[in-house]
């Protein structure tokens, strides 16, 4: 008896032992890449801008790594049983970091003025909103013109962010010289920024959160070279490498360093999925049977595996696996090179040359683009890869001049926000390369995705695009590749580094150093 309740003591110090508690103190040194064009998050709102401007901004909600809200601004929210009315309550001791406070006019300005002024994707979401209004500070209503279920999943800091009111009202918002020193509610303030060098936040002492955040600085790191950002890592001078900062084929050496963690967290609700463009207004590709046939050629199993590193999934079509609403409908496409010759013996196929256009993200996606020319090859597809630069692959690809281009893109929590888009005829337009840029066209597909996204509730979504799933599948608009891994690598000492869906951008508040 004496041995079992040693036993268990013992069992009870190693699991007290295990939960540690948060201390406060330390700084944490990271990468952003490349340089952020603002910070001012409400205005810009590419990558780089949101990985430092989320720690700056905030919004109403956060959300989890399965995309449930959690509280942000508001600490509650309740949902009408028709699904029309969105009331939230805010926090309390809210506030902006020039120590005015922050209430539900703030949240208004943003809504109702600020965001429709700067951000298309924001009025897109408010065309589905009646009203905003504010029964007192610390309470935002607003109702909706009709139920839209994925509306519960706009509010993250890059879509709707909370802007000073008092700084911006009656401003020119391009220009307002608090662009350059933005001011939020977020858990850390900006303080300075070194053009190409550093960008410096310090921790928010008024923060809500009692005693959040525990670290005291962040510094973003601004360092050009892949190569240099590895180093950095391995010297100590960087403690965390965030998604995509280092190539592919550095990750598995820089994993093994002694007290390195990694982490694919943090990518739910952008969960980027990859896949070539198939540019259906030409010949071959304007058939359903030579896009299926692109489908059995590829071996994205060696892309996971070889140029992956095994991060990320293979995708099975349009939706990714963390997305709502994803099934894993038919047909698949295993890699297949006699069913690939098969179909294209069956339409004819002349063996016309194809050209392919790389992403020009560095060295890894070279690699997967002289992968798929030799895939395509070895069916009897022969391809010329032409690459460009940035500007030019967006021009190209934005203007519809390409037989073959790879891309990937975010899908943003709701396949009402993130995925019809890529799909329905009336998102073919020239000029974007984040659109219908394949120049698909399907009437029926068109109607389900609009039934989808007003169907009320969630069960009633899930069914519709249930069908849209194995339609589009059996269709192929584009070539399915991969849900993208981008791994983060991190100090070991560091804790809860990534505690929400949007990862680094938002997560710091809950970060702190164990001794």
């Amino acid at each position: 008896m004496r041995r079992l309740l040693s036993a268990s003591f013992a069992l009870l110090l190693t699991t007290t032992a295990a939960i540690a508690q948060p201390v406060s103190g330390g700084k944490v040194n990271l990468i952003v890449q490349p340089e952020p064009p603002g910070l001012m998050i409400g205005i810009t709102t590419n990558g780089p801008s949101l990985a430092v401007g989320g720690n700056i901004f905030e919004s109403l909600l956060r959300y989890d790594e399965k995309l449930q809200p959690k509280p942000a601004l508001a600490k509650s929210w309740t949902i009408s049983e028709d699904g029309l009315i969105y009331t939230f309550v805010l926090q309390d001791n809210v506030v902006f970091h020039d120590s005015k406070p922050m209430t539900s006019a703030d949240v208004l300005f943003s809504a109702n003025d600020f965001l429709m002024k700067t951000q298309p994707r924001h009025r897109n979401t408010m065309a589905r909103v009646e009203s905003v209004t504010a029964p007192d500070e610390k309470t935002v209503v607003f109702k909706l013109k009709q139920p839209f279920e994925p509306f519960i999943r706009s509010f993250s800091f890059g879509a709707m962010p909370v802007i000073p009111k008092h700084i911006y009202e009656g401003t020119d918002y391009a220009t307002n010289p608090a662009n350059e020193k933005p001011i939020g509610t977020g858990p850390f303030k900006f303080a300075e920024w070194k053009r190409g060098s550093f960008i410096k936040l310090v921790k928010n002492t008024d923060y809500y959160l009692k005693g959040q955040p525990y670290l005291d600085e962040v510094f973003y790191h601004i360092i050009p070279d892949g190569a240099a950002r590895a180093v950095a890592f391995e010297t100590g001078t960087v403690d965390i490498l965030p998604g995509g900062s280092v190539e592919n084929f550095d990750i598995p050496r820089l994993s093994q360093l002694a007290n390195t963690c990694v982490t694919e967290k943090g990518w739910e609700y952008f969960s980027p999925l990859s896949w070539l463009w198939l540019n259906n207004r030409t010949a071959p590709m304007d058939n359903p049977k030579f896009r299926q046939a692109i489908m059995y050629a590829l071996d994205r199993e060696f892309a996971r595996d070889v140029l992956w590193n095994g991060y990320g999934k293979i995708a099975t079509g349009p939706f990714s696996s963390k997305l709502p609403f994803y099934t894993d409908a038919t047909p698949k496409y295993a890699h297949d090179p006699d069913k690939a010759k098969e179909l294209l013996a069956e339409i004819g196929y002349d063996g016309k040359p194809l050209k392919l256009l790389p992403l020009p993200y560095g060295e890894t996606w070279q690699r997967w683009a002289e992968a798929v020319k030799q895939n395509l090859a070895d069916v009897g597809i022969p391809v010329e890869i032409e690459s460009t630069d940035v500007a030019g692959w967006n021009q190209r690809t934005a203007n519809w001049e390409y037989d073959i281009a790879f891309t990937f893109l975010y899908q943003n929590g709701d396949p009402a926000i993130g995925v019809e888009r890529n799909y329905k005829t009336a998102q073919i337009s020239k000029g974007s390369p984040w659109n219908n840029v394949e120049g698909y066209s399907n009437p029926e597909i068109d109607t389900l995705f609009d039934e989808a996204a007003v169907a009320f509730p969630a069960s009633e979504r899930q069914k519709i695009y249930d069908v849209i799933q194995s339609k589009l599948q059996d269709d192929v608009p584009v070539a399915w590749l991969l849900e993208l891994g981008f791994p983060t690598i991190y100090n070991c000492k560091f804790q809860d580094v990534v505690t929400t869906a949007n990862g680094l951008a938002e997560s710091l508040r809950d970060t702190w150093i164990k001794n």
